[in-house]
């Protein structure tokens, strides 16, 4: 039967997807806790894989910054419990939300840890997989969609292109509590682009680093906020003048930073700007 619209194999996909979350050779029971990427913002970006957990699941322990839209999917039986964090607001051990889900866990709940974009990316995923395998827990982790990636993409930044880049890194925007500084140093030049996260609160002063580590002021720099949300919007303007484009525009965390010469097709490729 062909494959193409409305065949046999895609129809039978598309039940697959349906169906309830059962063993088979090629779909794994789902274990006690599954660490599950949501995504940039839309719930049209999230995995199969990631939509059928949530909607099985008994309790969702999710970041702050998952979209309403994404924790619509689950169903309406299932607990809603918040531990991600917000800028300026304490952040919760570890330890602490990973003990939340184990007690979830061990009552034969079915736990899924919703975590915003991709859970080993900028996220504490590792540590929380590594507090798992000490208490003894079995899990999953399903990748999700980072911002990194789909953020610049929704705003029409192209990380890589033949002839203008052909290497990109993303870094936080701040470093881990007792780390120090990031190393703009190393960091500043070493790729064509550089997608910055967690860093939209000190844009100014992230321009000023990565200026004074040898980035040309001149070159094209974004900011896009909400990305891939209805409350998406961005800015184009040259590294050293980005901070305060964003700021006449209003843009304000969540916000993600992209510098090199890729930015110069947002006006070719993207939405229209803020201003």
């Amino acid at each position: 039967e062909p494959a193409g619209p409305g065949g046999g194999p895609a129809r039978a996909f598309a039940a697959r997807i349906r169906a309830p979350m059962t063993e088979g050779p090629h779909r794994p029971a789902p274990l006690p806790v599954s660490l599950v990427g949501a995504g940039p913002g839309d719930p049209e970006l999230l995995t199969v894989r990631a939509a059928r957990l949530l909607a099985a699941a008994d309790a969702v322990f999710h970041d702050e910054l998952v979209s309403p839209a994404v924790l619509a999917l689950a169903r309406p039986e299932a607990e809603l419990v918040a531990v991600g964090h917000r800028a300026g607001r304490r952040r919760r051990p570890v330890a602490e939300v990973v003990a939340a889900m184990a007690r979830a866990a061990r009552a034969g709940r079915r736990v899924v840890r919703l975590k915003g974009g991709d859970p080993y990316l900028f996220g504490r995923g590792a540590e929380e997989a590594e507090e798992l395998l000490r208490l003894g827990l079995a899990f999953e982790v399903v990748p999700g969609i980072s911002s990194a990636l789909a953020g610049p993409a929704a705003a029409g930044i192209p990380l890589t292109h033949r002839e203008l880049a052909s290497s990109v890194t993303i870094v936080t925007g701040h470093a881990a509590e007792g780390e120090g500084r990031v190393r703009w140093d190393r960091l500043a030049t070493a790729s064509d682009t550089l997608v910055v996260l967690m860093g939209a609160g000190r844009l100014a002063a992230l321009a000023e680093d990565l200026v004074a580590a040898g980035r040309d002021p001149a070159t094209p720099a974004a900011v896009v906020m909400a990305a891939t949300t209805p409350g998406q919007r961005q800015v184009v303007a040259p590294l050293a003048a980005i901070a305060e484009a964003a700021a006449a525009a209003g843009l304000e965390p969540p916000a993600l930073l992209v510098v090199g010469p890729v930015v110069r097709l947002a006006t070719v490729l993207g939405a229209p700007s803020a201003t």
